[in-house]
């Protein structure tokens, strides 16, 4: 068996992290590592304590909902709260950063931000990364997935399996499909 790598691996923990998220409009996680090794994590949710998005809904302002703190300023503040530099740090996130956290990021001495997915990359960010220095990678995660919609696709595919009996597909074929299907939902 082979390896995953290591970015692939601290971005598989970032998305685990993301599952944590109390803010419907996006599931954001971020991690952060120093020499191979997590030294903090953090996931887009609401003021500890505070009323969190997937009970009240989000409280959107301009387009932004202000009622989260970022998964990037979440995994800093950590730090920050438990005396754990960030200095020469790498982080990993699922989404690219906003503008906010870019200055955060910058600010914290981070070296390069590893992102899985482009999210509003705005212009500025991406200037203020360059001019600091901070190197951005993009990191592929395309055999290696947090599946969140399992259930919903399971059910879906269960559905279309009824139509198709229903229809003059042929059976032996319909059979096969179903064992394919079997073997795709079924966890190991």
């Amino acid at each position: 068996m082979e390896r995953i790598s290591w970015d692939q691996y601290f971005m598989a923990q970032s998305h685990l992290l993301a599952l944590r998220s109390t803010c419907t409009r996006l599931m954001v996680g971020a991690t952060i590592v120093r020499d191979r090794r997590i030294i903090a994590g953090g996931y887009n949710g609401s003021v500890s304590g505070s009323v969190h998005c997937v009970d009240d809904g989000c409280y959107v302002i301009d387009g932004h909902c202000v009622r989260t703190v970022h998964a990037e300023a979440n995994a800093l503040l950590q730090c920050a709260k438990f005396g754990v530099p960030t200095d020469n740090a790498d982080l990993y996130v699922t989404h690219y950063p906003c503008l906010q956290c870019c200055k955060q990021i910058i600010q914290s001495g981070i070296k390069t931000v590893y992102y899985a997915e482009d999210y509003h990359n705005h212009e500025y960010a991406i200037r203020l990364f360059k001019e600091a220095g901070v190197e951005t990678k993009k990191v592929k995660l395309d055999y290696l997935a947090v599946d969140t919609n399992y259930q919903e696709k399971n059910k879906f595919v269960q559905e279309l399996f009824v139509k198709l009996e229903n229809s003059d597909v042929d059976k032996e074929e319909i059979s096969a499909l179903k064992d394919e299907a079997e073997k795709l939902f079924t966890q190991k």
